[in-house]
This record gives structure tokens, sequence and C-alpha cells, in this order.
């Protein structure tokens, strides 16, 4: 028997040690004032535990290594490898929810009340849409080796993001939610998958994220937000700085009546073929077919256990 001093130094023995030594140097990290402020700056703390240092102007690019790599790890080692994209608006709800608020509103008589919520009413069907789209996408997966599963995507918020993580969640699926920090809260949605759940501050690496394993984007009607990340992913796809992937606008109506691609092909901005980077769907079913189709994926993975595509 060993004592402390003549010990081997197996390295599983020297990967603990280096792990305390780290765990200390986090604990000195999160030592904060009662009243939550950072601690005064400090020359002698160790410079990866220095929040002082390591918010400075001069460290961003620390902070977007850190960003870019803390999900990466840990989407490896949950084993996703093949992504779908689901993007919408924050502010659909679900129709049981829309209901209610309609009614309340019809009893405060307040005429925008009233307006918003029938625009929430209208849009209810959307929120049932996009989680039945994550269950046909959970469903297939279920059957599938790990290589050749495919995981659902969110920005992690309230919405079309709720409704898509809830839709992987009914069936027991792992899906992952890219929540970002902003000036008014928003918490992420509680059917993302908690070892899948992260937080950016930095809008670029977000993005990054969305695109490193994506197989198809799905867009549902939605505001800026989800305008920015369509608009980031034709345009990488057009430049040829992203792969092809299939790119679905859920929701015809919605997508025609707000832009004119047409016109911007009219005008010369566009070219024809840029009108191939997408295509309107108006069911689950249609969304999840295309993207099958565009990867030639059979209806069901096969139960030998070979790779699907």
């Amino acid at each position: 028997m060993h004592d402390d001093a003549t010990a081997p130094t197996h390295p599983d023995h020297i990967h603990d040690l280096q792990t305390r030594r780290l765990a200390d140097a986090i604990v000195e990290m999160h030592l904060l004032s009662e009243d939550g402020t950072r601690p005064p700056p400090d020359a002698y703390r160790l410079a990866f535990a220095d929040p002082e240092f390591l918010l400075r102007r001069e460290t961003r690019g620390i902070r977007f290594q850190l960003e870019l790599l803390k999900p990466d790890l840990a989407q490896a080692d949950a084993g996703i490898e093949n992504t779908i994209v689901v993007f919408g608006s924050a502010r659909f709800r679900e129709p049981a929810e829309a209901d209610a608020a309609w009614h309340r509103a019809q009893a405060s008589g307040d005429t925008e009340a009233i307006r918003r919520a029938e625009a929430l009413r209208r849009n209810a069907h959307f929120y049932d849409e996009a989680r039945r789209f994550a269950q046909l996408v959970a469903a297939y997966s279920q059957s599938c080796p790990k290589v050749d599963q495919l995981y659902i995507v969110t920005g992690g918020g309230p919405g079309i993001m709720e409704a898509a993580n809830r839709g992987a969640h009914d069936l027991g699926a792992p899906s992952v939610g890219l929540n970002i920090l902003l000036p008014h809260e928003q918490a992420p949605n509680p059917y993302i998958s908690r070892e899948l759940c992260f937080k950016f501050h930095y809008f670029a690496l977000r993005k990054m994220h969305f695109l490193m394993r994506a197989k198809a984007l799905v867009a549902f009607p939605g505001g800026f937000g989800t305008l920015d990340e369509l608009f980031e992913v034709l345009t990488l796809v057009q430049t040829r700085k992203a792969k092809p992937v299939p790119v679905f606008l859920y929701g015809s109506a919605y997508w025609k009546r707000l832009i004119d691609f047409d016109a911007m092909v009219d005008e010369g901005v566009i070219s024809p073929e840029d009108l191939d980077l997408f295509t309107y769907v108006d069911t689950p079913e249609a969304a999840w077919e295309g993207i099958r189709h565009f990867y030639g994926l059979p209806e069901a993975c096969p139960v030998d256990g070979t790779p699907a595509a």
C-alpha cells in the first residue's frame, strides 16, 4: 500500500489532480460579492479565472473561441453530427394559449389587445405544425444508426422554437437550443435537452452553430430575427461559402406576401436560378418529404443498421 508521497502517478490520477486544481480556479472566478457585482481587478488572479480580464475588449477574440468551442465539443460528445434547423417567430403560441389570450382581450375591450390576440389566434396553427414536423424527424431517427440520426436545432426560445423542441421531446429525442443573451429576459424553453442547451452572447457565433451541422433549414413565419437567419443561410449557399442544403419556407402565403422574390429577379438583383435555393411548403409532411428527397433517404432507416444515406 502506497502513501500519498509514493503513490504511482497514473495518468488518471494526474488528470483528476489537474481537474481539482482547475475547479479551485473556477471557484475563485465565481467569488462574487453579495450584490452580484464582479470582483475588483486583481493582478495576482489567474488569467483564465479573472472576469475583469476576460471581459476586456482586447480579449474578445478569446471569447469568440470559447463560444465556438463549448457547444461544438458538447455536441460532438453527444454524437450529434446531422441537424435540422427550425426558425420562426418567438411570439407564436399554441392554440389553447392563443384562444385564452383572445378571450382575455375580448373581455378587456382594448382594441389593440384584441388585434394582437387575433393575430396570435390566426397563427397558432404554425405552433402545432412545427411540433408535428419535429415529431416526424424524431420518429425517423429513432430507428437509425447513430451516425444517420437527425436532430432538431432551434434558437432555444419560445414560440416556433419551443414547438420544434417540444416535438422532439414528445418522442424522447434529444434536441438542441442555441439561446441568445438579450437586453430583455429570454429564458430557454423547457423542452430542450438540458445538456444541449447553450447560451450565446455573440449572434455571429450562434449563427455559425446553426450551420455547422445543418442538413436542412425550415423557416416558419417570423420577424427580423427569422429573416436575418434565413438570409444569412441563403447568402452563404448562394455564394458557395456553405454547402448546399435544402431550405424550406413554411407557410407559402406568408412568405409570398412578405417577399417578392420574382421582383428581385426582374430587377436583376438575383439570378433566376437563385429561386431554386428554397422551396415553399405548407405541411409538416411536405417539409419532411422534401428533406428525404434531397438526400435520397428511405421512408425508414434499414433495420440491419446499414446507413440510410
